[in-house]
């Protein structure tokens, strides 16, 4: 079945209220015309307001960086689906590997995140990914297999309809190093193939964006490869015209 692709700007630490207008703004003329490729931005929480304001009359989806597993109560300095929906935000990245390192966060735990997610109704954007010494050892499938197996045991296949794997390679991002198209095209063949041992259809609907480095260099061939549907783009996103090449790449190599 044909997939629309789907670009997706993870701001991560960076921005202010003045730097997140400004760019909505650009984004919005530079993007003006483009069909056929969703769109979203991931800005830091404490800037949705301005975001969504921001992006009224457009078509550019509204997302987040993470989410916590309650939805309300005693814990200072999370953020609940319910908050997010407030803002109107959809697609709520989790599992990045920054979040796996820095804060530990476990496969179950990030399956618990993807559940609360799918109960409330938003997108969850579930990252996997090898490091360089996996990568090295031959283990990429392996940890690609684990980290989709928490949610597939938690919750079953179905969970999957509507939501997006993003694969980054973690030895890719901000290292120089990056995946070929074909290395790239095999492990999401691979992702691909594993959902679909338990359900061809949900296989074939879900969106498996890429999140290595992706630039206006490597945009075009990433995207003409059969299971790449999009990105998930980290630094190049900061920059209007950068991301804006991504996405119109993107719009041309699916349709």
């Amino acid at each position: 079945m044909a997939r629309r692709p789907l670009v997706m700007g993870n701001w991560k630490l960076n921005g202010s209220k003045a730097f997140t207008k400004e760019l909505i703004e650009h984004l919005k003329t530079e993007l003006a015309g483009v069909e056929g490729c969703g769109v979203a931005i991931a800005p830091p929480v404490m800037y949705l307001a301005e975001a969504e304001a921001a992006l009224k009359g457009s078509q550019i989806a509204l997302g987040a960086q993470n989410v916590d597993v309650n939805v309300k109560g005693a814990f200072t300095g999370d953020i609940s689906t319910e908050m997010l929906k407030d803002f109107g935000a959809k697609y709520i990245i989790i599992g990045h590997s920054e979040r796996r390192t820095y804060h530990k966060e476990s496969d179950e735990f990030i399956a618990k995140k993807f559940c609360a997610l799918k109960e409330a109704g938003l997108v969850p954007v579930l990252c996997i990914g090898e490091s360089e010494a996996e990568n090295e050892a031959g283990k990429t499938e392996e940890v690609c297999a684990r980290q989709i197996d928490a949610v597939l045991n938690a919750l079953g296949v179905e969970a999957f309809n509507g939501a997006v794997i993003a694969y980054e390679p973690i030895w890719a991002i901000g290292t120089g190093k990056s995946a070929t198209p074909a290395q790239a095209q095999a492990v999401h063949a691979f992702i691909r193939s594993h959902i679909a041992k338990k359900s061809q259809a949900v296989a074939d609907q879900v969106i498996i964006q890429y999140g290595g480095s992706v630039n206006d260099s490597n945009a075009a061939e990433l995207f003409t490869q059969p299971d790449i549907d999009g990105a998930l783009v980290g630094g190049a996103s900061l920059k209007a015209p950068a991301f804006a090449v991504i996405v119109k790449a993107a719009a041309a190599a699916k349709n």
